[in-house]
């Protein structure tokens, strides 16, 4: 029995149309779905902005627009794994837990490193340090 994927046929300028499409479909969902993306993304577009006024160098705008979106990219992954638990059954299971808890502290460090940086810039450009 075969176990390739049938849906993996596309390639070319097809496959990048594809699956640029799911991927407009998965952050519509998870806006939708998700209220802590929904918050994060809402500090990003308060924040991205933001950032091209803080940094003073391009290395700096980089650094605060990465930490921002590195956010936002945890939080999706981070919701990409609890429904994929949640799929799998509701009921309580160490694994389960864990698999979400090992989630959830990736998005807490994804949130600590994106404070560091910030504090420290904004630490840096206005109080001269």
């Amino acid at each position: 029995m075969s176990q390739t994927n049938p849906h993996k046929g596309r390639t070319g300028l097809d496959r990048v149309i594809h699956a640029a499409g799911y991927s407009w479909a998965g952050l519509r969902k998870a806006y939708t779905g998700e209220s802590a993306f929904r918050q994060e993304t809402w500090l990003a577009v308060v924040l991205l902005p933001c950032a091209w006024w803080l940094g003073r160098t391009w290395v700096e705008v980089a650094l605060l627009a990465g930490s921002v979106l590195a956010v936002l990219i945890v939080e999706l992954l981070n919701s990409a794994v609890e429904a994929v638990v949640d799929r799998v059954g509701f009921e309580l299971h160490e694994l389960a837990a864990r698999a979400k808890d090992i989630a959830s502290a990736a998005v807490f460090l994804s949130l600590l490193l994106c404070a560091g940086i910030w504090g420290a810039a904004l630490w840096q450009r206005l109080l001269g340090a």
